[in-house]
């Protein structure tokens, strides 16, 4: 499971980037649980936007149950330990990675399609690759629970991939998972100034 992940994504975690998780627990919760939110959003979304394809719709809509179902969970964790629910920012990762998103289309808004599902590959990979990393290091609950998320995370990230093979070649394919991910790994080994889940590490 991991491995297929670790082969899709252009490169690792970097250690500093875990330090910091170790060192900001309560934004890594709150900010994991806003990351289940919008990944329910984004399901929807395709939902609402791409009715023609059942399969898609089917796979969206589980996703998105989902994905509120981790975010029911990560809140009772948080509920639990006394973290406040209190508003972060976004990280640049997500808006990052979807302003490569093609927006015209000389194939009724699909190549747009693609580019949305490639994206959602590398989020949900990145998250499952981060949550193995963690689950080593964090509590006994923490770390099951993560563990107990890859299966998941690791199926949506398959999910999205197959669905952009039903728009585009195998060689178009290629071509924007290779674009999409020099722009992750830039986006995961640069430095940030604020510590997110999707966040690059923190610059000293």
């Amino acid at each position: 499971m991991i491995t297929e992940i670790e082969q899709f994504l252009p490169c690792a975690t970097p250690q500093k980037w875990l330090a910091d998780a170790l060192a900001h627990p309560q934004i890594l919760l709150v900010d994991h649980a806003n990351c289940e939110k919008k990944a329910a959003s984004s399901a929807m979304n395709l939902i609402y936007r791409y009715t023609d394809d059942f399969d898609l719709l089917n796979k969206m809509s589980r996703l998105a149950r989902e994905e509120l179902r981790h975010f029911e969970q990560v809140v009772a964790l948080m509920k639990k330990r006394g973290i406040e629910y209190a508003h972060v920012d976004a990280a640049r990762y997500a808006i990052g990675l979807r302003s490569a998103v093609r927006s015209n289309s000389s194939r009724a808004g699909k190549e747009k399609l693609v580019d949305i599902l490639v994206v959602g590959a590398f989020i949900e990979a990145r998250s499952c690759e981060r949550f193995h990393a963690l689950a080593p290091h964090v509590d006994a609950e923490l770390g099951d629970f993560y563990r107990s998320l890859l299966k998941s995370e690791s199926r949506h990230f398959k999910d999205y991939l197959t669905l952009a093979g039903r728009y585009a070649g195998a060689a178009e394919l290629a071509e924007r998972v290779a674009i999409f991910a020099a722009l992750e790994r830039e986006l995961i080994e640069s430095p940030d100034r604020e510590f997110r889940f999707h966040s690059g590490p923190l610059a000293s």
